[in-house]
């Protein structure tokens, strides 16, 4: 992220020296630049007094940072499958589409439609003469901030995964640019007639309001949400990763807790109770407790808190505890007592 924001500012920098080059040629302009980015100075200090403070051992050696750059510049863990438009595909060998795609359903409709809007609108308005270079150069910036990171992961294709939480940074300009179109829409329908502009900012509160209600119903995993275009989590199941962070665990342990509770169970007098894990181990180890061994083996455990995810198996065994949001399983419990399986997962790793 501060990789692009020094393009960003190096873009709208560039904008605006070569309008200044023209209007008042090329001294004066190269003058005012270079004062420019000494002003910058005390902030690049205080920047690396921060970086310092947060992440010490990018400034025992100087060269640290290039060294951190160059090291998670390429993938360095061992590929695996997610799920993207119903196919299993690796996360070094994602298609070019990854990340658009994602953020055409996974941001509400309203914000996409007027995000567009904006980024075309604002390109044209760079391009306005009659706009000042400091306007045309702001404007190129936001533009930038929202565009830049997805263009460069479309033309370099990196490896891709967990939907787009490495992508939220540039969800506040495009916010920016869908303000810029809509403050000039409602403006352009005020001066035509109040009644549009009235129907305009309606259109706009249900267009806000759904996508929260829609949240709302899939609390507290907001994250998974996916629009209209794909169908809501609905339709995504089976396409898309949902709770790929295995959120749903924390609920589901709870449940698995105040069900044992309700049943008056206790944990064998010689052991700890054993639960299979399909997914991440954590949240069930805190919520659940010393009482409680996690594992990946299924074989002589007690029970199988399982993801509702691709690669996790579906167990002909009792449930006790379901985790669902709009008909959509999350995570379940299975209790596998006497029962013997396999294997939690539906696939071999790769």
């Amino acid at each position: 992220m501060g990789g692009f924001g020094v393009l960003d500012l190096a873009g709208a920098l560039a904008l605006l020296a070569l309008l200044e080059a023209r209007l008042e040629g090329l001294r004066a302009a190269a003058a005012r630049l270079g004062h420019f980015m000494l002003s910058l100075l005390p902030a690049a200090v205080l920047a690396y007094a921060v970086m310092a403070l947060v992440w010490p051992w990018s400034v025992v050696d100087p060269l640290n940072p290039f060294r951190a750059v160059a090291y998670f510049s390429r993938f360095f863990e061992k590929p695996w499958h997610e799920l993207f438009a119903g196919a299993l595909v690796t996360v070094t060998d994602m298609p070019r589409s990854y990340v658009p795609t994602l953020l055409a359903l996974q941001l509400p409709e309203i914000f996409l439609a007027l995000a567009l809007a904006g980024a075309a609108g604002t390109l044209m308005a760079a391009c306005r003469r009659d706009l000042t270079p400091n306007r045309r150069a702001v404007l190129i910036l936001v533009l930038l901030a929202a565009t830049l990171p997805i263009v460069v992961t479309v033309l370099v294709r990196p490896a891709m995964y967990n939907g787009i939480r490495h992508f939220v940074f540039v969800l506040p300009p495009l916010a920016v640019l869908g303000g810029l179109a809509c403050a000039l829409l409602i403006d352009g329908l005020r001066h035509r007639s109040r009644a549009l502009a009235a129907l305009a900012g309606l259109v706009l509160l249900a267009g806000v309001t759904l996508p929260i209600a829609e949240m709302a119903r899939l609390h507290p995993y907001e994250y998974t949400y996916f629009n209209r275009l794909a169908g809501g989590v609905t339709g995504a199941r089976g396409r898309y990763m949902l709770d790929y962070w295995g959120l749903s665990f924390k609920q589901a342990s709870q449940g698995l807790a105040a069900a044992l509770a309700q049943r008056h169970e206790s944990k064998p007098s010689d052991r700890r109770w054993k639960l299979a894990v399909c997914g991440p181990h954590r949240s069930p180890q805190v919520e659940l407790g010393p009482d409680f061994e996690t594992t990946w083996e299924p074989q002589g455990a007690d029970f199988a808190l399982m993801l509702g995810e691709f690669y996790c198996a579906t167990f002909d065994a009792p449930i006790l505890v379901e985790i669902e949001r709009e008909g959509v399983v999350y995570a379940r419990v299975y209790d596998i007592r006497g029962r013997s399986f396999t294997s939690l997962l539906t696939l071999p790793a790769p």
